[in-house]
């Protein structure tokens, strides 16, 4: 199956298996509070995963009714089942059993009775699939609010099927659902609508459907409707897998044309002109002037241009300080826990000194710098929680569209680029907001840009050593921020490229609801975290415990001989060097003898002209699995000893000492910017990798932003040393 923006299997689908319960597809339109009713009816039981063959979201959950299980999809949020995007194609694929091979055997249309005019534009679309259909009236509480009344009897009688209210947010209504979802199970109801088409029209697609059938499709109304009425060109290509009948449809299309019902936008006219026919009638419209709702109001002041843009810059530092800082005292916990794990296994393993390293510097210390990540997973998807529950995250999208869109970005990207500066890896699960895939796409591509927490300590360290002793603290405040900005400025020509040359894709009009402003619902907050957090560790965790075990692997072999560490004590003592320093040497020489080592002497060179030599590059090679581990690598290296990335102690002042065989400094501020500047936009992280192989589906992009940002780093790199050189600054 081919997708429209991220990368999709192409391989067969497996076929089914024997169906064991009910499906139940909950569709809607997005903001309509379908999430709200899937949670209330599933709870727990809920698991996600992908849809076969592509990588939109399926969410699955379970519920029961007097003793019975059904299984309950979330189908993604929609305005219309004509397919522009790839939530909308998988969307009309689920229901008409494209997809997954069965179609639902009944259907939850969610309507927002606050808004029933636009959302029944999608019912009118649905009910034409010919599947039984139960409406679920959400928000009814609002237009009780809004002085207006809605004539439920009347309403289930225009749209042939039955109604349940319900107020999601306090959950009233839950139980009369989950009875009326086991009534239309025992006796299937399916709607009949009578949307004032032309005759001649609807009798030409009820004959072109009835052959489709007879050949095995599963083609809507609505489907060969568009075909005959030409929208669009997908539409027509539609029957293109038929020849069969093509002859019957072109001149289906002539008699048509010579009747003169052949209109392109005749098939939307009628929807909107029958929507609005049912609103008038079920809906009562309130006496007196129309007041202004106290959303409107709000909205004066949070969508303006000027103090809209500075009130969503203030929420977005309070979130990005959020993530920044309130995760780090449990991140501090996490580290501490495995920590003591390792000292406490170590002594146990000592009789057994590779299976000791393998389990404690291997296996331990990729699990843990997995779960160190977590605190900040939590965090920002609180804050994405709560931000869609209260109905600001619309307004934000809405804010930020028209400064992203001229690179071909959505609104909506602005937040998980945000994010990316705490972690990349939330940050690429938040483009999940993203509502066009190639935008979603791009947005994944280039988050790791963002400068995130973990190169911190390695600025820290730089700016410390070489920065601030010369030209004082401002200007290290002025390199510290520049090393965060960095990331940003080259993200933006970058997306501009992606999408005109790569991506290719297309900035799609902005259509997204403004819903209402409310509280959060509290339950659907808490969820949204379980289940985001619970994906992560269970899909990035495997792959970097893994990598992680591997890379231990390349620095541990081969092993020094029992002479050789001899011969390295023999000298320290000689030197009348302590044991410590001893065996420091010890491990500079392991490292430096090892597969990694090895590989860094021999892509010196290669590095040499940004002012690296086979020390740095190693402690870069080192880095690959987390950009935590750059300063203990560097402490290894340079003879220190495994170094707290918080408190480096001496690791400034030996780097101050490390010099070329020629004697020349190996580290000056020049050199410490190239190599800050490498660290901020190489994409040393594994974790962020196996995030982007989780999110696309596919090891080509994580394959394409290891090779363009690596190439990035390299190229400034080498620009800043050899220029700097050119100028006198080395």
């Amino acid at each position: 199956m081919r997708s429209n923006g991220l990368t999709t299997s192409e391989a067969p689908l497996a076929p089914a298996s024997p169906p064991t319960e009910p499906i139940i597809a909950i569709v809607g339109n997005p903001n309509a509070g379908k999430t709200t009713l899937f949670n209330s009816l599933t709870g727990s039981h809920q698991k996600v995963g992908n849809y076969p063959g592509v990588t939109v979201e399926k969410i699955v959950g379970h519920v029961r009714v007097e003793g019975h299980s059904y299984e309950v999809i979330d189908i993604p949020g929609l305005y219309s089942l004509h397919p522009q995007s790839e939530d909308e194609r998988v969307a009309a694929d689920t229901i008409s059993g494209a997809i997954d091979g069965r179609k639902p055997d009944l259907v939850v249309c969610v309507l927002d009775a606050s808004n029933l005019e636009r959302n029944l534009f999608l019912f009118s679309q649905l009910a034409e699939f010919g599947l039984p259909t139960l409406v679920a009236l959400t928000m009814v509480d609002r237009v009780k609010g809004d002085g207006r009344e809605i004539d439920l009897t009347r309403l289930s009688n225009l749209l042939d099927v039955e109604i349940v209210p319900l107020v999601g947010h306090k959950s009233k209504g839950i139980e009369e659902l989950k009875q009326a979802i086991a009534r239309n199970l025992e006796e299937p109801h399916v709607p009949h609508l009578d949307l004032g088409l032309p005759v001649a029209l609807e009798s030409k697609v009820a004959a072109l459907r009835e052959r489709t059938a007879r050949l095995g499709a599963t083609f809507s109304s609505s489907q060969i409707r568009r075909a005959l009425l030409r929208t669009d060109n997908e539409a027509e290509g539609f029957l293109e897998s038929f020849p069969e009948v093509q002859e019957a449809f072109e001149e289906a299309r002539k008699q048509l044309l010579e009747e003169g019902v052949v209109q392109p936008t005749l098939d939307v006219s009628s929807r909107y002109a029958w929507a609005g026919m049912v609103h008038r009638a079920a809906v009562s419209t309130p006496k007196g002037p129309k007041r202004k709702s106290l959303t409107d109001k709000i909205d004066l002041i949070l969508t303006h241009r000027v103090a809209g843009l500075a009130i969503f810059a203030g929420i977005m530092m309070l979130v990005f300080q959020s993530i920044y800082s309130f995760a780090k005292p449990v991140m501090d916990g996490i580290q501490y826990c495995f920590d003591w794990l390792s000292s406490w296994i170590s002594p146990h393993l000592a009789g057994i000194p590779i299976l000791q390293s393998m389990i404690v510097k291997g296996l331990i210390a990729g699990v843990g710098g997995v779960m160190v990540f977590l605190p900040q997973i939590l965090i920002l998807f609180f804050f994405i929680a709560v931000l869609e529950g209260t109905g600001y995250l619309s307004r934000a999208a809405f804010l930020m569209d028209k400064l992203l869109g001229w690179c071909g970005l959505n609104g909506r990207a602005f937040i998980p680029l945000l994010s990316s500066f705490a972690c990349a890896i939330p940050g690429i699960m938040a483009a999940r907001v993203m509502p066009d895939q190639k935008s979603r796409l791009a947005t994944i591509l280039v988050a790791p840009l963002m400068s995130c927490s973990a190169r911190l300590p390695v600025y820290l360290l730089l700016i410390s050593a070489f920065i601030e002793p010369k030209f004082g603290p401002i200007w290290a405040a002025v390199a510290l921020f520049g090393m965060h900005f960095l990331g940003l400025v080259i993200a933006v020509p970058v997306i501009w490229i992606l999408q005109k040359k790569i991506i290719k894709g297309r900035k799609l009009p902005f259509l997204l609801e403004l819903p209402p402003y409310q509280w959060p619902r509290w339950r659907d907050v808490w969820l949204a975290m379980y289940f985001r957090s619970r994906v992560f560790v269970k899909t990035a965790g495997t792959v970097i415990v893994l990598m992680s075990i591997v890379i231990w692997g390349l620095s541990y072999f081969p092993r020094l001989g029992h002479t050789q560490q001899a011969q390295i004590r023999q000298t320290i003592v000689a030197q009348k060097g302590s044991p410590d320093e001893a065996q420091q040497k010890i491990d500079e020489a392991q490292l430096e003898g090892s597969l990694l080592g090895r590989f860094g002497h021999t892509i010196e060179p290669v590095f040499e002209p940004a002012g690296f030599d086979w020390r740095v590059t190693t402690s870069i090679l080192a880095a690959f699995p987390a950009r935590e581990m750059v300063v203990p690598s560097l402490g290894i290296i340079f003879s220190l000893g495994d170094v707290d990335p918080d408190h480096p102690g001496n690791l400034k002042q030996a780097l101050h000492d490390a010099h070329w065989p020629s004697g020349k400094p190996l580290f000056t501020p020049l050199t410490s910017v190239g190599l800050m500047v490498f660290f901020a936009l190489c994409c040393q992280c594994m974790s962020t990798l196996a995030t982007i192989k989780r999110e696309t589906n596919s090891w080509k992009w994580p394959l394409f932003v290891f090779t363009y940002m690596t190439a990035l780093a390299y190229i400034f790199a080498v620009a800043i040393f050899q220029i700097g050189r050119a100028l006198g600054a080395a």
